[in-house]
């Protein structure tokens, strides 16, 4: 099958979305699928900010020839950025059906910042995916908030972890990867950002060390008060698998959906979770992947607990052959007569081999 993603977001954003597109496209390819890429490289982009990623500028007719040309079997509008609505568009011109997906609380985020009241942003949303064949949603909470809000075609889909390299390691080849730091080894990964509630977790009165895997707009402030705090900064995949390997337990501190890819990550690897009972992916935890409490130092003791041959084994059932087998039957087809004229593709898939 010939599919075509368009996204807003890719690999190079540092995004939780984009990492999960990434991994998508891999497992889709590995199982035979032909997968093209649409996303913010091949345009001008402008930057939103230190912790957002890059935006379309102008589509525009680029945009258009790019799907005409991949004559796809099958579309998945995976972001509602420029590119989403654009491809939208292009979708509803030509007749096409497609899917599309909502991995976070885009609306409670425009509130919560305060570029458009919620109603406003739930009606923008409601509009985007109205004509989509399945709207695909990775947060159990936010998928039974849309629901309340009648929204039509919903499909639970869990996200997916690489479980080839994310796995368990022996302990003297984890312990390699710190060195000799003391026991035990906290662990946050994700964007240093006010909304992800870091401080929190520095603050945390807890023997061991801390280590940070990650940068935002509060990372030069925030190692300053917190000097004892190893900072590593973003990490290649490989080196963050060998830091989750190496780690006791990871906390993620913040109330907001939008840790599901490091929780299961950290959790393929034996390492449990400690965090808030928040919204979203983190209720994927459960009992078995550490622990979840509204007070953290309750939750960071429960999760160390938490046995690490238990941990990996409840994150196999969140592999990417499963998610991408889920995804393929939840793609709607597009009519043979329908795919666009009889072009050579120009531009194939832009993702990294």
């Amino acid at each position: 099958m010939r599919v075509l993603i368009v996204t807003d977001i890719w690999q190079t954003h540092d995004h939780g979305v984009g990492h999960l597109l990434v991994e998508l496209t891999r497992e889709l390819q590995q199982i035979g699928h032909s997968v093209t890429v649409v996303q913010p490289g091949a345009f001008a982009c402008w930057p939103l900010g230190s912790a957002a990623p890059r935006w379309v500028a102008w589509p525009g007719d680029r945009l258009r020839r790019l799907m005409d040309e991949a004559r796809p079997d099958a579309v998945h509008i995976a972001t509602q950025g420029p590119l989403g609505w654009a491809a939208r568009r292009h979708c509803l011109r030509r007749r096409w059906p497609f899917s599309s997906a909502s991995h976070v609380d885009t609306a409670g985020w425009l509130a919560a910042h305060r570029v458009m009241p919620l109603g406003w942003a739930d009606a923008l949303l409601r509009r985007f995916h109205q004509p989509s064949s399945a709207v695909l949603v990775s947060s159990p909470a936010l998928l039974h908030r849309l629901r309340t809000l009648a929204w039509d075609r919903l499909h639970d889909w869990s996200i997916g972890v690489d479980t080839r390299l994310f796995r368990l390691a022996d302990p003297p080849l984890a312990d390699r990867a710190l060195g000799p730091l003391a026991r035990p080894v906290s662990l946050y990964v994700g964007p240093v950002a006010h909304e992800r509630e870091v401080e929190a977790f520095l603050d945390l009165d807890v023997p061991g060390s801390k280590l940070v895997c990650g940068d935002g707009p509060q990372a030069l402030s925030l190692r300053q008060r917190h000097p004892n705090v190893h900072w590593l900064g973003v990490l290649p995949r490989h080196d963050l698998a060998r830091i989750y390997q190496a780690a006791d337990v990871l906390v993620y501190p913040g109330r907001q959906d939008g840790a599901g890819r490091v929780v299961l990550e950290a959790m393929a690897c034996g390492t449990p979770v400690a965090a808030r009972p928040v919204d979203g992916p983190l209720q994927r935890v459960a009992d078995r992947g550490g622990a979840l409490d509204d007070d953290l130092l309750a939750a960071w003791h429960a999760a160390l607990r938490q046995p690490r041959h238990q941990v990996h084994a409840h994150a196999q059932a969140f592999s990417w052959s499963r998610a991408a087998a889920e995804f393929v039957q939840r793609l709607p087809a597009i009519p043979a007569h329908r795919r666009g004229r009889s072009v050579q593709p120009a531009l194939h898939s832009m993702v990294s081999r």
